[in-house]
């Protein structure tokens, strides 16, 4: 029966194929299509799923069947059950009760406009089942929505792997191996033959979630497979999410879904199971039983720590008690240089003055001085000993990639002290600072995989002089978050800072100025601690690798954006650079403060305890 005279059938609901009364077609697409059924036999409603163009001969159509059936012995949940593979007019199709549910449009016809997090969950089961097939070295080869099936549960199953039946390739592949383990001996083209038809399933999946979000097709084109052709590398057009949907959409399932069909071939998900990853992260953040990264941050909070201590914690803590006699202050700076001992120092005192243990004060300890004032030397060494010898459970490579990262949030530590105004507190301003970049911290030491993930996505790919190509820029650190972990790097470090304690006001010094946020005057010694510590975590960030007059010209830029709120001026940025450069590299004394600045007045405007007031010098 030829293509053109089943897509017609819809309008005579007898049509007979073979011994099946064709009742409505269900959905076609360039690659395949699905008709309503009544089978004599059984007297029960099913679905076929046929290829639109007929294997070329009788080796491709041998091959179609043995792929059907290999793929129909699949045993996953999220996979639909295949009755019957058969053959009529040399027409092959796959057969599958219609008690399993409903095609997907037949659904969002009586319930339109789903939540997002309703469409998430479908992409997730269809991502669920296709990364098992994957796995079995099986694709689908054309995802449309029309192939998936929703039951009263609101589960989806994905149905009739394998039956588009690339034709030409059929019969090319008809000498393949006939068992599952077949991949154990396959040659590496029939690899890349695989990961390329997986790759595809996986941008199918991109644009089918991105019509479920949107209510529309991507490109205004329903069939996956020809605006698949219509884009990078095969095509010119690009495909994004429209700002308008009939619901909002949320900024980290926006970046997800983004990522699914960037421009740029590198920046999509490479993986089905690192795409469900992010859809499931995000979806486990939406939920109120605190699941997904941030519930599993928490939770290794207790099992591995907030951070390793660094190579001889030991001997340090031996000379800070020595030091008893010394003033606190002085014992502070030498506790000040070991990042996992300082957190773990205000965890323990701010933790316990949320369950009401601790009598002294009654809000948010911020200065190590004032916390070993309260805990004693003999405290310091109990805290030292509950820390997790240095690299914890990294690898050699995320060692190196969390000390690395290390020595940058202490350079901006520095940095933020020699930028702060006469009168303010060195080691509260440096404490803002790092705690700035406490999710950063918590993503490369738990969730180094990732972090790295993020790292890839955010690096630029180099001009292309042959291609006369330019060169094209990664994504932001909020979008290769987003697109990794479901959810963005700050929130991991807020969710860190409240579970230690923390109150709203040093939460909200502690949490860095978006790039996107203008910068006013502070009318607060809250705001300007938290501005001055903004602007040099902007600085570190902003000059990076670079050097000569590209990170001049980079510090000028952050120095411009906060030169009016902070009277600060490119030079004062770059003395002050250069200063936290000296302090790491000799293990000076602080660095001065700016003169010239005074703070800011007002005892009603500094949160209680936390001692962002300023201090004399």
């Amino acid at each position: 029966m030829a293509a053109n005279a089943l897509s017609t059938a819809h309008a005579h609901p007898t049509r007979a194929f073979g011994r099946f009364e064709l009742r409505r077609l269900l959905g076609k697409s360039a690659g395949t299509m699905v008709w309503l059924a009544l089978d004599p036999r059984s007297g029960a409603e099913v679905m076929l799923s046929l290829p639109r163009v007929q294997p070329i001969n009788a080796p491709a159509l041998e091959h179609w069947q043995r792929e059907v059936r290999l793929a129909a012995r699949l045993d996953h949940p999220n996979l639909a059950r295949v009755a019957e593979v058969g053959v009529q007019d040399h027409w092959p199709f796959v057969v599958v009760d219609r008690a399993q549910g409903i095609t997907l449009p037949e659904w969002l016809a009586l319930h339109p406009n789903p939540k997002p997090a309703e469409a998430v969950g479908w992409v997730c089961d269809l991502l669920h089942g296709l990364a098992f097939a994957h796995d079995a070295g099986l694709a689908h080869l054309d995802p449309q929505l029309h192939s998936l099936l929703i039951d009263e549960r609101g589960s989806v199953r994905l149905m009739a792997l394998g039956s588009a039946g690339d034709a030409t390739r059929a019969a090319q592949d008809a000498a393949r191996s006939k068992s599952l383990e077949r991949t154990m001996a396959m040659d590496p083209s029939e690899l890349r033959a695989q990961r390329s038809a997986a790759a595809r399933d996986l941008l199918a999946c991109g644009l089918l979630l991105q019509h479920l979000l949107t209510g529309q097709p991507a490109l205004d084109q329903p069939d996956t497979a020809l605006v698949i052709g219509r884009m990078a590398p095969l095509g010119r057009e690009l495909v994004r999410l429209p700002w308008s949907t009939p619901l909002p959409i949320p900024e980290a399932l926006r970046a997800i879904a983004n990522r699914c069909s960037s421009g740029q071939e590198r920046l999509r998900y490479q993986n089905t199971r690192t795409l469900l990853g992010a859809l499931t992260g995000w979806l486990e953040a939406q939920s109120e039983d605190g699941g997904g990264p941030i519930g599993l941050l928490l939770d290794r909070l207790h099992s591995v720590g907030h951070l390793p201590a660094l190579p001889g914690l030991a001997a340090r803590v031996a000379r800070v008690i020595s030091l008893e006699s010394q003033r606190t202050d002085e014992i502070a700076d030498q506790v000040l240089d070991d990042m996992a001992l300082s957190f773990e120092l205000l965890r323990t005192l701010n933790s316990a003055q949320v369950q009401g243990t601790q009598v002294q004060g009654n809000g948010p300890v911020l200065t190590l001085r004032r916390i070993i004032s309260l805990i004693g030397v003999n405290g310091v060494r109990l805290a030292a000993n509950t820390l997790r010898p240095w690299p914890g459970p990294l690898s050699t490579p995320q060692a190196a990639a969390l000390q690395l990262t290390l020595e940058r949030v202490r350079l901006a530590g520095h940095t933020a002290q020699a930028l702060r105004p006469k009168g303010y507190d060195a080691q509260v301003v440096y404490l803002i600072a790092v705690l700035q970049n406490l999710g950063r911290l918590m993503l490369r030491y738990h969730f180094a995989e990732e972090a790295e993930q993020i790292e890839q996505l955010m690096k630029p790919a180099a001009a292309n002089r042959e291609i006369d190509t330019p060169e094209q820029p990664g994504l932001s650190e909020e979008a290769a978050a987003f697109a990794v972990l479901g959810v963005d790097i700050e929130s991991l470090g807020a969710a860190v800072a409240r579970h230690w304690g923390l109150g709203d006001d040093v939460m909200h010094m502690t949490r860095r100025l978006p790039h996107d946020a203008p910068v006013r005057k502070p009318d607060t010694d809250a705001e300007v601690l938290r501005l001055t510590a903004s602007a040099a975590n902007d600085a570190v960030d902003a000059i990076g690798p670079l050097g000569g007059t590209r990170a001049v010209a980079a510090i000028g830029q952050v120095a411009q954006r906060y030169a009016r709120a902070l009277a600060l001026s490119a030079r004062d940025l770059g003395d002050a650079l250069q200063a936290a450069r000296e302090a790491l590299r000799k293990g000076v004394p602080l660095p001065p403060a700016r003169r010239g600045d005074a703070p800011v007045s007002g005892a009603d405007s500094a949160p209680a305890n936390a001692e962002p007031t300023p201090a004399a010098e």
